[in-house]
C-alpha cells in the first residue's frame, strides 16, 4: 500500500476542506448531571421541613406520655433546662424529672438513633443493589446478630456485664456481612446478582442456628432469645445511647459523602465506571458502613424489621432517587417511624412493653403494600 494515503479514525478529513486533514478532537468524559431539578429540590426542602416537626412533636409526645403523664411544656422545660436554658419551669411532680432522664429520654434517643440507622442503611442496600426490595437483612447482618446474642445468651456469658449479649451480636453482624462478602467475590469482582444469592443462603444457615440454639436452649433463655428476635427498647439507658451514637453518627455521616457516587451507580455500572467510579470499591464501603449501623442498631434494640425497606422506599416516591437528599430525609423518616412505633409499643397495652420488630411488621406491611399498589404508574421513584 505504498504511496497511498491511509485515513485513520483520528484522521478522517471533514468535508468542505479538501487536501487538509484534522485530527478529531476528543472531549473528555464527563460525569452525567445527576442532581435533582428545582421543583424536586422545593419538595425535598418542604418534606425534610415536615417530617422534622413531626419528629420533634412525636419525641414531645413521647415524653409526655407513660404511666405518668407529664404536661408537654414541663418535657419542654425539662430539656431546655438540662441544656442550660431556664426559659420553662420542669416538671412539677416530683418524680417526673427523675421518670424523663433515667426512663424516658435515654429510651427516646436510643429510638431515634436506630431508626435513623436502619433507614440509612436500606437507602444503602437499596442504591447498591438497584433494587427496591433491597435491605440490611439482604447481606446477613440481623441474622448474624441474632447468632451473636442466641449464642451469649444459650451459654449465659456475662464477661461484659449488661453489655455482653449486645457486644456478642455486633460482633457476629460485622462477621456474617464480611462473610457474605467473601463468599461472593469471584476474580477479585462481586456481581450484585452473587451477593443477594449469598445473601440468602448465609441468612437460611444462620436462621438454622438460630432455631438449634433456642431447642437447645432452657425456658428462661429460650424466652430471652425469642423477645430479643422480635426487637425492644424497653431498658434503655444513657450507657447504651453513648456506645450506639458515636458509631451511628459516623456512619451516617460516612453514608452521605458516598450519595454522589450512589448517583452515578444507579446510571449503570459501566457508565459509572467510565466516570470513574470505582463501583467495586464503592461496594466494600457500602457493606461496611450497613455493618457499623446496623449492627449498632440490633446490639441493644433487637431485630426491628422493615424500617430499612419501607422508609427509603416512601421517601424515594416522594422526592426521586437523589441520594443526599434520599440519605437526610431518611434520617429523619427513620427517626420518626421508630419513635412513634416505640410509642405505641409501650402504650396500647396498658402495664406492657410490647414487641416493637412486630408492630413495625404488622403495620408496616398491609401500609406498604398499599404505597405499592398506588405507585405502579409512577415505578416507584425507581423511574
Amino acid at each position: 500500500m505504498s504511496g497511498d494515503h491511509v485515513t485513520t479514525l483520528t484522521e478522517r478529513p471533514e468535508r468542505g476542506a479538501p487536501g487538509r486533514i484534522r485530527t478529531a478532537k476528543q472531549e473528555p468524559l464527563k460525569a452525567p448531571e445527576v442532581a435533582p431539578s428545582r421543583p424536586k429540590r422545593a419538595r425535598s426542602a418542604i418534606l425534610m421541613t415536615v417530617l422534622a416537626v413531626a419528629l420533634i412533636a412525636a419525641c414531645l409526645a413521647s415524653g409526655m406520655i407513660g404511666q405518668l403523664f407529664i404536661p408537654p411544656q414541663e418535657v419542654l422545660g425539662f430539656f431546655l433546662n438540662s441544656i442550660g436554658i431556664h426559659w420553662i419551669d420542669g416538671p412539677s411532680h416530683e418524680f417526673g424529672a427523675a421518670a424523663l432522664a433515667e426512663v424516658r429520654f435515654p429510651r427516646l434517643v436510643l429510638t431515634v438513633f436506630v431508626g435513623a440507622a436502619l433507614a440509612v442503611g436500606g437507602v444503602l442496600m437499596q442504591g447498591i443493589f438497584g433494587n427496591p426490595l433491597a435491605e440490611p437483612g439482604s447481606v446477613g447482618v440481623s441474622s448474624g446478630a441474632a447468632v451473636g446474642a442466641s449464642f451469649s445468651i444459650l451459654f449465659g456469658f456475662t464477661f461484659l456485664g449488661p453489655f455482653t449479649t449486645p457486644a456478642f451480636a455486633f460482633a457476629a453482624g460485622l462477621i456474617t456481612t464480611f462473610l457474605v462478602y467473601m463468599l461472593s467475590r469471584t476474580g477479585g469482582r462481586t456481581e450484585v446478582i452473587t451477593l443477594i444469592l449469598t445473601g440468602v443462603a448465609v441468612n437460611a444457615v444462620c436462621g438454622a442456628l438460630i432455631a438449634f440454639i433456642t431447642f437447645r436452649a432452657p425456658t428462661q433463655a429460650r424466652e430471652q432469645i425469642v423477645f430479643w428476635q422480635m426487637g425492644s427498647l424497653n431498658g434503655s439507658r444513657w450507657e447504651q445511647v453513648m456506645l450506639v451514637g458515636p458509631l451511628i453518627i459516623i456512619g451516617i455521616v460516612l453514608s452521605v459523602l458516598l450519595a454522589r457516587q450512589l448517583d452515578l451507580l444507579s446510571l449503570g455500572e459501566k457508565a459509572a465506571r467510565h466516570v470513574g467510579v470505582n463501583v467495586e470499591r464503592l461496594r466494600v464501603l457500602v457493606m461496611v458502613y450497613v455493618a457499623l449501623l446496623v449492627s449498632s442498631a440490633v446490639a441493644f434494640a433487637g431485630i426491628i424489621a422493615f424500617v430499612g425497606l419501607v422508609v427509603p422506599h416512601i421517601i424515594r416516591m416522594i422526592i426521586g432517587p437523589a441520594h443526599r437528599a434520599l440519605l437526610i430525609a431518611s434520617v429523619l423518616g427513620g427517626a420518626l417511624l421508630l419513635t412513634i412505633a416505640d410509642l405505641a409499643a409501650r402504650t396500647l397495652v396498658e402495664f406492657a412493653d410490647l414487641p416493637i420488630g412486630m408492630l413495625t411488621s404488622l403495620v408496616g406491611g398491609p401500609f406498604f403494600f398499599y404505597l405499592i399498589r398506588a405507585s405502579r404508574k409512577s415505578g416507584g421513584g425507581w423511574k
